[in-house]
């Protein structure tokens, strides 16, 4: 397993794993209005501007397969995806390994903004939810998350 620094070239690459793993798994824990937020939300010019400010990294199986991506902004875990065919087989756990420590060198804490699918995930590892949010999205659906912290 390899993680790398994403650049510009790989725009597409962090679209695609972001989008496929969006339609693939919030629809089975959000309404539709919810799933469109987050694709919107994860659109383009945010993914090139993380990448540009050096903060989204790729994760590529020993076949040289890339099957993951992250995002560590300051002490902050965004956009952490995985393909879902590759998703049960530890990459997850091999990027947010990564950005734990990335974040350690220089942070006491870890933020993090965990969707329902990932909420478990995020609570077994130490993390505590520290906030709530709801936000209204379109029709009238709702997506809810929780603002978790892991001190370090």
């Amino acid at each position: 397993m390899t993680i790398y620094k994403a650049t510009i070239s790989h725009l597409e690459t962090v679209k695609n794993i972001t989008v496929r793993t969006i339609n693939a798994v919030y629809p089975h824990y959000y309404p539709s209005g919810a799933v469109d937020f987050f694709l919107s939300h994860h659109n383009d010019c945010n993914i090139h501007s993380d990448i540009v400010n050096g903060n989204v990294y790729i994760l590529n199986d020993a076949d040289n397969i890339t099957v993951g991506t992250v995002t560590v902004k300051a002490n902050e875990i965004c956009r952490l995806f995985v393909f879902p065919e590759y998703q049960g087989k530890g990459y997850g756990r091999e990027l947010l390994n990564y950005a734990e420590k990335k974040i350690s060198e220089k942070y006491s804490s870890i933020i993090l903004d965990a969707s329902l699918p990932a909420k478990a995930i995020y609570h077994k590892r130490g993390y505590v939810p520290t906030d709530y949010h709801s936000i209204e999205t379109e029709n009238g659906d709702y997506l809810c998350y929780d603002v978790m912290e892991k001190k370090l």
